[in-house]
């Protein structure tokens, strides 16, 4: 069960096609369509790190409604800056110490990662951290 679920993951990033961005950058709306079609997988198309192969994950995605931020790779001491998530997104977790499911995401443009971290931010509501 592990060693299919490990492959699973293994080639999901590459199975999945990246939606282009019709809209200008940090658009919530643009940022949902790449999200539900690459992230929610493992962090539910509500956020809330429970979509269908993260309830099988160890340790569990991230929380994105409670802001469940974890890492800092610019370094400046504030976690979850909208630079963290993006590098995130881009590099993957492990490169920050955290889980290597959270795979990297390198063909998505500099905009559609700008669009998903607009729609995280949406999913808490009033959280605008730059």
């Amino acid at each position: 069960m592990i060693f299919r679920l490990t492959a699973l993951l293994a080639v999901l990033p590459l199975a999945l096609v990246a939606v282009p961005s019709v809209a200008s950058a940090s658009d919530a709306a643009a940022g949902k369509v790449i999200f539900d079609a690459n992230c929610s997988s493992c962090h539910g198309v509500s956020g809330k790190g429970d979509g269908p192969v993260g309830s099988a994950l160890t340790p569990p995605p991230r929380n994105f409604t409670v802001g469940d931020f974890a890492f800092d790779p610019d370094g400046n001491g504030t976690k979850g800056e909208n630079a963290d998530l993006i590098l995130v997104i881009q590099n993957g977790a492990m490169k920050y110490g955290g889980s290597p499911l959270m795979a990297p995401w390198p063909t998505l443009s500099e905009e559609q990662v700008n669009d998903i971290v607009a729609h995280i931010r949406s999913l808490k509501a009033g959280d605008a951290t730059e």
